[in-house]
């Protein structure tokens, strides 16, 4: 149910914890800004961002939640996202499994979804909408190749056919290079 293994992911953080170049990028840095910015809140009680890797969109997000949970499958991504939000409650698990519990009225699932295979997504979708069906959820898509078997879009549209009806989508910003789309309950 995932389209990359977990053999592949630690495969990408090999030489080191910051794979895409995150802090020094300033496309990256921008989309970070561009995902903050697109939150409909000013503040959350409790963010959860599925496929945190290192940390530095949240450091983005996790001042304007009174908690945040991040959950990747690497620990090296892992280890830098503590040092990143050092207050942050940090999960390893490999998708799909079951999402940590928390009153998570934010769920950010952030360039994540193409990593999934179709039932992957569905299961994910389902988990949310059944378990945080108030929950304001955030995806961020690349638009260009990811190498996986999914693309971007492909894989949103797969994700939101597995929210609704309980929830439905509005796209908030796209670029040439990504999509930010916002889903809350119907």
């Amino acid at each position: 149910m995932t389209a990359v293994s977990q053999s592949r992911l630690h495969e990408l953080y090999g030489h080191g914890d910051d794979p895409w170049g995150f802090r020094s990028s300033d496309y990256e840095q921008a989309k970070f800004r561009a995902t903050a910015d697109a939150l409909a809140k000013r503040r959350y009680r409790s963010a959860l961002e599925v496929g945190c890797g290192n940390g530095e969109l949240a450091r983005h997000i996790a001042t304007r939640c009174d908690s945040y949970t991040g959950v990747d499958a690497v620990e090296t991504a892992l280890a830098a996202a503590r040092r990143a939000v050092p207050g942050g409650h940090f999960v390893q698990a490999y998708l799909p499994c079951p999402l940590p519990d928390g009153p998570h009225d934010l769920i950010i699932l952030s360039e994540i979804l193409y990593f999934l295979d179709t039932p992957g997504l569905v299961s994910l979708g389902r988990q949310i909408a059944e378990r945080w069906p108030d929950a304001e959820v955030l995806c961020v898509n690349w638009l260009g190749p990811s190498g996986n078997p999914l693309e971007g879009l492909e894989a949103l549209e797969a994700f939101r056919s597995a929210m609704a009806p309980t929830f439905r989508s509005v796209p908030i910003t796209e670029t040439d290079n990504f999509r930010i789309d916002r889903f809350r309950a119907s």
